[in-house]
């Protein structure tokens, strides 16, 4: 089979127009998700009006995708799975590619560069090095620390996009954006506030950091498209729908939705002509829509259904008892926790979720949801929890959803989560793990999680939710996540 590249792409199974050479967007951290999402919807944008928005990649540290991508002319497949059907679609977007850990100077002179007009990233949750009880920039970590020194040893994604704007700064001085597409609470006031705090802490003069302040604009937004990984099983559809070989194809779902607040310093491609695309004042509160009803719902799906022997988020919803549990942190804990846009139907948006998560075709695994949950939950759990613990009430759904991360990830003595759990990455396993050491019974394991620093202090200080958490691992461990979720139900 001939392997996909640009003399034989099927131009009708495009999506968008493919890019010029000229490039004006540098992506840190190209991935899954980019690829289906913003690099995606910026094809639409250039079909729309055009410009110069092609697309500078940068991988940190894995040549996975990019040498697929290169031997491919660039050009990849998107693999939509739905209830509905299957169909290919094709990306060409992309001009140039580096990998970070090889080509530092590269990427930072692409950061500089002043055609290059925005910056998008994805570097996941815990890329930004964010201290999730204190709120600022862990310059301790292993990622952080090297790159303080300067920008020889800036190895980080953060780091790079810190001193490829310094340069900026001294070399052309043009005005940049920097967009966060990553799944956080105020994306954009994060990287900005984490991107100052590195530049402070590596002692970068006043007049640098009063141009960034003056000319960089990190506008939030917020991103949504389930985006599992690829597999073999997703090159083999391809190729029996394409008739050609893709190595880096994505599969994806068909939802896509994509809300963000127009501050763009240097202009910014069409994309308000992609359908799901919307520009708004609001993009804080489709975030916690997103991040608690989507998001905060996803892991706890993840934790019941690896806990239950559910490979799948579909196999895992399948089940009535994570049904019920997940409506019930929706409706109970959730939504009343956010001040909801401006005519935005709770009721429809609830709706397609319960659709989306049933989507067997697309097979998201749970062990992927389940990973970094220790940054993940750090946005998910604690409002909603404190919320209600302020009013005298009990979140049993946020306990439960604590509970099942800790039995997932962080077991006590003498309890095997399964092979689902043990496929879950977290970065934290290590020092969940220190921290719970000589624990003498579940309540005391889980009260060194509680206090140890893995949530804000106020939380932890909240004894009645501590007791809650760990009478539910209890639970857990002698009859099962079921019992569990029926306890925290009230059944």
């Amino acid at each position: 089979m001939a392997n996909l590249n640009r003399s034989n792409f099927p131009v009708e199974r495009r999506i968008g127009a493919s890019a010029p050479d000229a490039t004006g967007i540098v992506h840190l951290g190209i991935g899954q998700f980019h690829r289906a999402h913003a690099a995606v919807n910026t094809a639409l944008a250039m079909a729309e009006a055009g410009g110069d928005w092609g697309i500078v990649g940068v991988a940190n540290r894995s040549r996975r995708i990019i040498d697929p991508m290169l031997n491919q002319d660039f050009i990849y497949s998107i693999l939509q799975l739905s209830p509905e059907g299957t169909d290919v679609q094709l990306v060409d977007v992309h001009r140039r590619l580096f990998v970070a850990a090889e080509q530092p100077v590269e990427v930072l002179a692409a950061i500089a560069d002043p055609n290059h007009k925005i910056v998008t990233l994805t570097i996941t949750e815990k890329g930004y090095n964010k201290d999730g009880v204190t709120g600022h920039l862990m310059t301790d970590s292993a990622e952080i620390a090297p790159g303080l020194a300067g920008p020889d040893g800036a190895k980080a994604p953060l780091a790079q996009l810190a001193w490829g704007l310094v340069k900026r700064s001294q070399e052309s001085k043009a005005p940049v954006t920097v967009l966060s597409c990553d799944n956080m609470q105020s994306a954009g006031n994060t990287t900005k506030a984490m991107v100052t705090e590195f530049l402070q802490a590596a002692g970068v003069d006043d007049n640098t950091m009063s141009w960034i302040a003056e000319n960089v604009s990190f506008p939030n937004a917020m991103v949504d498209r389930i985006v599992p990984g690829t597999t073999e099983q997703t090159k083999a559809q391809v190729e029996q729908i394409l008739g050609l070989r893709d190595e880096a194809p994505v599969p994806a779902e068909a939802f896509t939705m994509w809300v963000l607040e127009d501050h763009f310093k240097a202009g910014r491609p069409a994309w308000q002509a992609a359908p799901g695309v919307t520009f708004s004042d609001e993009v804080e509160q489709y975030e916690l829509v997103k991040l608690r009803l989507l998001n905060g719902s996803h892991s706890l799906i993840s934790y019941l259904g690896g806990l239950s022997n559910s490979p799948t988020i579909p196999s895992a919803r399948d089940k009535e008892f994570v049904a019920k549990s997940v409506h019930a942190a929706i409706y109970n804990e959730f939504l009343p926790s956010i001040e909801l846009p401006h005519g935005f139907d709770a009721d429809a948006y609830v709706a397609q979720l319960f659709h989306r998560w049933q989507n067997h075709a697309l097979g998201d695994k749970t062990a992927r949801v389940g990973s970094d949950g220790s940054a993940k939950l750090l946005q998910r759990i604690p409002e909603p929890a404190l919320r209600l613990l302020n009013m005298g009430q009990m979140p049993n759904e946020m306990a439960l959803t604590a509970a099942s991360w800790i039995a997932c990830v962080a077991p006590p003595a003498g309890f095997d989560p399964g092979e689902i759990a043990a496929e879950m990455e977290e970065p934290q396993r290590e020092n969940l793990a220190k921290a719970t050491a000589g624990a003498k019974n579940t309540h005391e394991h889980v009260e060194k999680i509680m206090t140890g620093g893995f949530f804000p202090t106020e939380l932890g200080e909240h004894a009645e939710f501590t007791d809650r958490v760990a009478e539910l691992l209890d639970i857990i461990v002698t009859d099962g996540v079921e019992a569990a979720a029926n306890n925290a139900l009230g059944e």
